[in-house]
Parts: structure tokens; C-alpha cells; sequence
């Protein structure tokens, strides 16, 4: 297309830039990459692309948060000329069933991916007639994120494709960036730096400062304390003949680089990396401890070292935690953090100074300070609030112990709150990164350096949108702050130059990318077979009922073995299922873990207890063991071959629990597929009633025959047996004395009142 109509935008709405035209006649044309500076308009190039698209089909956008679903909505609302009842907001709290009617309706849906790849799995709607996907912060296109899933389905199944994925920050990596092309199915690739011509005009000035503190002499000890622990367990390390790094270059890629030699032995059967993987476990809690001390302070490290404290005493942490707990250098670095009754760190003070500051010259200011962990996020807002300035916390949504998350909907309500003026200070962890719109912003704070270019950007981009701005890092001197200043410096330096070379169009080289693992769903199949982008398309365009049916608990969608079953074809139905993660027909509940998981059930919970609770409440219980087979289990936490195997032959014994192992999230969700198949049944597959007439007697016998009974599951019949001793008594049970067993409601005792009586030659 060589113009852009502009017919469905309202007059006057968007400024004419020359580079947002072109960019948006480039993207009509394929599957694009828009790479953008933070506030040079990447929406409004996408507003440019749906206005040329809105009439040939659906139009999807999505974006990682509900603030920013939210922002989206009222930009396209106000900004594109559509109908307010055609444009719907999808996020976790709207109902499944509200969803399908909506998408039914709706011409443009703004939604969070993770939204859309549980409808998509469950079957609820798909993406045939969707014109544009509109894929913003596309830097999350890597490994398990949702957005990986949907590229995938979108350029398999839809009429006519067109996908748009957009960032300002698509990392320094080359490999990453391919992953990120191949993912989308990316073939176009436009990109602008601020110092490009067409770009340069609308471009405000950001003005960096670093600001250097000088570390307390309290803290200076305790890091002092902390490292004399770390010296000791590089020795012994060494003692190991392992290959380890001075004490001041234990940076996480050598931390990292430890733990490969340790695995690499483990696949040796060393005994020795038994002992290692333990002492890595301790430099890591104990160099997390430096990194909270240098760069956050005496609240955030005295907060860490009591949770070390209560993990150790109880017994209950880890084997890492309690060596920790038991060294006499950590027990004094307690009581020195007793005598810490307020913060320590300078950093607190230059952030009220600095804030402070910025409102006698500026009071209608907006301030945004970032900071990586809660605990400080808490800290700064006290301090604040204590200088008399207002401000507010901005976290995500999960809780941890007592400090609690905020929901979506206190999110936008704090964003909505800050632009309009209700306090001058927002206070955020790495959730205010990405994407928000708050145009008056006009001054930004790094509590801490952050080695992360993408997240440096994120940063910074939240000033100087509309107008100037300032960024001010701050940096404890002689720290890993100062470290991550350069190294993120650096990489920002690489990936502009990675931005200017892909001015040619040419898409990322993906010859030595890697795979996500598993095989590729979308691999070409052998000669003959439908490749899984067909049974994808099959499963949407088809209705076939006969199809595989599995039940999915809805928690198991973060796992790859969901999205590959409904690649596969599989008609899925998400749930909750209160025991195992896939029901199959009314027989097959299966359990599905990995081979950490399933070591871990067994020292640290009830492994036996949920194998007890899959036995009681199906007929065919199975677990599946992934990632591995018998022998990996044995190198996963140094425990003796004898206890791995005794657990397994009690799982199968004494539980009657088939037990399988896979090698991945693709081949569970093949032998899922298998099981589905079986259930299924067919012509040509047909399968008896029983699988073993001669394999129960006695109350085993009793047990099966009550549960052959529609709506009558192991526990239910056990239940009943329990209270009515024999089927006898359990046929002879009025309504109200079946009614009286605990668990039983009025289907089930209707159904047991009844299936006697039936006869069979009217069936």
C-alpha cells in the first residue's frame, strides 16, 4: 500500500511525523518489528496500522499489565473512529462467559495475553478473523511468555495475518532479538534512534546524573562479615577441585558458571557435586546479602537476614539456610542488625533531598523512583511520607508473607491518581517499567543501578515523553552499583548499535538461535502427517466432538504441556480440579511434575498424601515424572538411589498409581494425547468396560463396582461403604440416610436410588 488513508482516525488527531507514516505503510506489508525510542510514538504507528485494517477482520492488542490494557483502551476509544460498544477490554476478572460474547461482538479487544492464551487452549473463541495483533513490549516474546503461544496460533490459523510487535528495548543480544523475529514470525523490521533525522525534531532532552554515596561504616561491616563467609566456601569449593573466582569477581555469570561445572559432574555421578550444589546454594544467599547491603541498605538487609534466621533456627529452611544459621559470624551479624533502629544507608536521604528539592523548584512535579525490591519500595515511601512528602507504592499483584501486592485495579487507581495530581511521588518495583503513560513526568530516580539494558530504558523512558526531563542514578561507591552502572552502560551502547543495523529491514539472523526446548510445534511433520499448525487449524475450524477431550487445571497453563495439547488438537476444558492437573474421560486423573517438583514433594511435603488423595478420586490414576528419567531423580537433591526407588514402588504398589517418565513438556502432552485417544474410544479401538476382571477381590471388588456408578468417584464409594458396610446396605439406604454421608448430594443419591433398577433390555 503506497498512502495511508487515515479514514477511520478523527481530523487533527495525530501530529503528521514523516518516520510514523512510513513506518506504518512498511508494516501493512508483513509481519513487523517496530523497534521505537520510549515516547517517539510506537501507538500511534499502531493506531496508523488499524485504521487500514479495522474493516477486513478483528483487531487484537496486547499489552503485559491491566494498567496498561487500560491505557491502551482510552487511547484507541478516543483516537480511532469506532463504535464504544465494538471496543472490549479482556483481563482476568471478566468472566469466561462474558468474554465469549464480547469477542463474538467486537471489532478491536485490548487484553493481557495470558487472558487470551487460556481462552484460546480452552476453545472458547479463536483467531481465524483477527486482522492485526498488535503485540506491545514484544521483548517478552522469548521462552514461556504468553505472547510465544499466541504468535504461534495467530500465523497458524488466521485467514489473513498481519502482526505488529512493538518495543523500545529489544535487548542487546542478537540471539535474543532473532528469537524474538522467529517467535512472531517477524519478516520486516523498522527501526529509529533518537539521533536519526526524521526522528531528532520531537525528541526531548534527558538529562543523566549519577549521584555517588559513600557506603556507612556499619554496612561496610556487615558486607565485610558477609564476605569472609563467601572466602570460606570458594575454598572449599577449591578444596573440590572445582574452578572458582576470586572473591571479587563473583559476579552472577561466574555464579552461574560454578554451577555448570557442578552439573556437569552430577552427570559424572561425582559424589562430590552433591556437597558442591549445596555450598552454591549458601553463595548465593550470602552474595544476595552483599548486594542488599551495598545498594539498598540496613532495612532491606536486616529484613533478609532475619527470614536467613527464622529458615535456619526452624529447621524447617534449607540445608543452605541452616549451614548459614550455624556459622558464629552470622549469629554476631545479627546482633550488630539489632542496633539498626532506623535506615542507614545515605541513599534515603538523597532521595527526600533530591525530591525535595525538585518540588520548591517544581510543586506540580511528577517523580517516579524505581527500586528492584519491595522492602525498599516500603522503606522509601515511609521515609517520604516522614519528610512530609506524599507519596505512594506501586508493586505487583502477588503477596509474600505479610507484605501484600497490589490488585489490578488498586494499580490503575494509583497511575490514575498520580497523573491527575493526588501526590507527587510514585514509588515502583520493576512493574512501573513498561509502558506507562504519564506524560508530566518530570523527574526519575534509580535507587539502585540495574545491569539491564531493556530495564534501564524502561526506566528512563518514563521522563521526557512530552516535555524535558531528568534521570538521577544513584550509585554507592566502590559496590556492585558502580559495576552495574558500567555494565548496563555498555549494553544500552550495544543494543543502539544493534537498533541502527537493523535500519536495513533485514531481520535478525536466526541460523544459531536455539530453540525453546522441546521440539518445535510447528515442526514439519513426516510425509503423510499433519503437521501441528494443520491439527491447530483442524481443532478451530472443524467441529468435531468425537475429538481427544482433557480437563486442564487452570493453574497447569503456566507449564507448556496446555499449549501444545491444544496444538495437538485436543479439545480442552480449563477448571479447577480440587486433586491432579488433567482429568481424562471419567477414569484418568494424572499428576504431572518434574523431576525437581517431584524430589522436592518427597523431602519437603506430602508426596504420599497427594498420591493418596489422586488414588481415592480416580479409577486410573497416573503420575507423570518429567524432565528425565529414574536415574536424574536420583542426582536432583543427593538423596541415596534406595529412597527414590522405595517411593516409586510404594506410588505403584501400595496406590496403585501408574507412574511414567517424559523427557519434556512435548512428550507429556503426546502421552496425555494417548490417554485422551484411549478414553475417547473408536471403532477401531475399542476398550472393555474393566481392565482386569480377575485383578480385584474382596473390597477391592466392592470398591469398583460402586464407582462403575455415574457421579460416584473412590472417595464417594469409599464413603459409603464406610457408613453402609456392603452394597446391600448402600441399595437398601433411603435418600435422606445417603444424603447423610458427607459428600454425597441430591445427584449422586438420586443416581445410587436408581442405576439398580434400570433394566437393561429397555437401554
Amino acid at each position: 500500500m503506497s498512502f495511508l488513508s487515515r479514514r477511520n482516525i478523527p481530523e487533527n488527531t495525530l501530529e503528521d511525523r514523516t518516520y510514523q507514516t512510513s513506518i506504518a505503510k512498511h508494516a501493512l506489508q508483513g509481519n513487523t518489528l517496530l523497534v521505537l525510542p520510549t515516547g517517539m510514538g510506537k501507538t500511534a504507528v499502531a493506531l496508523l496500522v488499524a485504521a487500514e485494517r479495522i474493516g477486513a477482520g478483528k483487531i487484537l492488542m496486547l499489552a503485559p499489565t491491566k494498567p496498561l490494557v487500560e491505557q491502551h483502551l482510552r487511547y484507541f476509544s478516543k483516537n480511532l473512529l469506532i463504535n464504544a460498544e465494538d471496543i472490549v477490554m479482556f483481563t482476568g476478572t471478566t468472566p469466561s462467559a462474558k468474554r465469549i460474547k464480547m469477542w463474538e461482538k467486537a471489532q478491536f479487544c485490548v487484553s493481557t495475553p495470558e487472558v487470551i492464551k487460556n481462552d484460546i487452549i480452552a476453545g472458547r473463541y479463536d483467531l481465524t478473523d483477527v486482522s492485526l495483533l498488535i503485540v506491545d513490549e514484544c521483548h517478552r516474546t522469548v521462552g514461556n511468555y504468553a505472547y510465544v503461544f499466541i504468535g504461534e496460533r495467530y500465523n497458524a490459523t488466521a485467514k489473513n495475518p498481519l502482526l505488529l510487535g512493538m518495543t523500545a528495548s529489544p535487548g542487546s543480544d542478537a540471539e535474543h532479538v532473532a528469537e524474538i523475529c522467529r517467535n512472531l514470525s517477524i519478516n520486516i523490521v523498522e527501526s529509529r534512534v533518537e539521533s536519526d533525522p526524521d526522528v531528532r525534531p520531537y525528541v526531548h532532552e534527558r538529562e543523566t546524573e549519577y549521584i555517588m554515596v559513600d557506603l556507612p561504616e556499619d554496612l561496610w561491616l556487615a558486607v565485610s562479615v558477609l564476605n569472609t563467609m563467601i572466602e570460606d566456601r570458594l575454598t572449599s569449593l577449591a578444596a573440590l577441585n572445582y574452578r572458582v573466582p576470586k572473591r571479587e569477581a563473583l559476579s552472577m555469570k561466574a555464579i552461574n558458571a560454578l554451577m555448570v561445572q557442578i552439573q556437569a559432574r552430577m552427570q559424572e555421578k561425582d559424589k562430590t557435586a552433591y556437597s558442591a550444589i549445596s555450598i552454591h546454594a549458601e553463595l548465593m544467599k550470602l552474595r544476595h546479602g552483599v548486594t542488599l547491603a551495598e545498594s539498598q541498605g540496613t532495612t532491606a538487609l536486616k529484613t533478609y537476614l532475619f527470614r536467613l534466621e527464622e529458615e535456619g533456627a526452624g529447621g524447617s529452611g534449607s540445608k543452605a539456610s541452616q549451614r548459614i544459621y550455624a556459622d558464629d559470624r552470622f549469629k554476631r551479624l545479627l546482633s550488630l542488625c539489632q542496633n539498626w533502629t532506623r535506615e542507614l544507608h545515605p541513599k534515603a536521604d538523597e532521595v527526600v533531598r533530591i525530591i525535595r528539592e525538585q518540588l520548591i523548584e517544581a510543586p506540580d512535579s511528577r517523580i517516579i523512583v524505581f527500586a528492584t525490591y519491595r522492602d525498599g519500595v516500603s522503606m522509601i515511601v515511609g521515609h517520604l511520607e516522614e519528610a512530609g512528602i506524599s507519596a505512594k507504592r506501586f508493586v505487583g499483584q502477588a503477596s509474600h508473607d505479610s507484605d501484600k501486592g497490589l490488585s489490578q485495579k488498586e494499580q490503575i487507581a494509583a497511575i490514575r491518581e498520580f497523573r491527575e495530581g493526588g501526590y507527587s511521588v510514585l514509588v515502583a518495583t520493576s512493574v512501573g517499567e513498561e509502558g506507562l503513560d504519564i506524560p508530566s513526568t518530570d523527574l526519575v530516580i534509580f535507587y539502585e543501578a540495574v545491569p539491564s539494558e531493556i530495564r534501564s530504558i524502561q526506566r528512563k523512558g518514563r521522563t521526557g515523553r512530552n516535555a524535558s526531563g531528568k534521570i538521577i542514578v544513584l550509585v554507592t561507591k566502590g559496590t556492585t552499583d558502580e559495576t552495574y552502572r558500567w555494565v548496563s552502560t555498555s549494553r544500552e551502547k550495544q543494543m543502539q548499535k544493534g537498533v541502527k543495523a537493523m535500519r536495513s529491514g533485514i531481520v535478525p539472523s536466526q541460523a544459531n538461535s536455539i530453540p525453546p526446548a522441546g521440539d518445535s510445534v510447528y515442526a514439519p511433520a513426516p510425509e503423510g502427517q499433519l503437521t501441528l499448525a494443520d491439527a491447530a487449524i483442524k481443532s478451530v475450524t472443524e467441529e468435531n466432538e468425537d475429538r481427544p477431550a482433557v480437563t486442564v487445571d487452570n493453574r497447569e497453563t503456566q507449564s507448556r504441556v496446555a499449549e501444545y495439547l491444544s496444538n495437538l488438537g485436543v479439545k480442552i476444558t480449563l477448571a479447577q480440579l480440587p486433586v491432579g492437573d488433567y482429568a481424562v474421560g471419567d477414569r484418568v486423573l494424572i499428576e504431572r511434575k518434574t523431576t525437581r517438583d517431584f524430589v522436592d514433594t518427597l523431602v519437603d511435603r506430602d508426596l504420599f498424601g497427594q498420591m493418596r488423595d489422586l488414588a481415592d478420586n480416580s479409577i486410573r490414576p497416573v503420575l507423570i515424572v518429567e524432565g528425565g528419567t529414574l536415574a536424574d531423580l536420583y542426582d536432583v537433591r543427593n538423596l541415596h538411589p534406595n529412597a527414590i526407588r522405595n517411593t516409586l514402588a510404594s506410588i505403584a504398589a501400595d496406590f496403585d498409581v501408574s507412574v511414567i517418565f517424559t523427557k519434556d513438556a512435548n512428550e507429556t502432552a503426546e502421552m496425555i494425547l494417548a490417554f485422551a485417544r484411549r478414553e475417547t474410544g473408536s471403532p477401531k479401538s475399542a476398550h472393555g468396560l474393566h481392565k482386569s476382571k480377575t485383578g480385584r477381590s474382596g473390597k477391592a471388588a466392592v470398591e469398583y463396582i460402586l464407582t462403575a456408578f455415574p457421579d460416584v468417584g473412590p472417595k464417594a464409594a469409599r464413603d459409603l461403604l464406610r457408613a453402609f458396610g456392603s452394597l446391600r446396605g448402600i441399595f437398601a439406604a433411603s435418600k435422606e440416610e445417603l444424603l447423610g454421608v458427607k459428600g454425597i448430594g441430591e445427584k449422586t443419591a438420586e443416581v445410587i436410588l436408581k442405576t439398580p433398577d434400570i433394566d437393561w433390555r429397555d437401554q
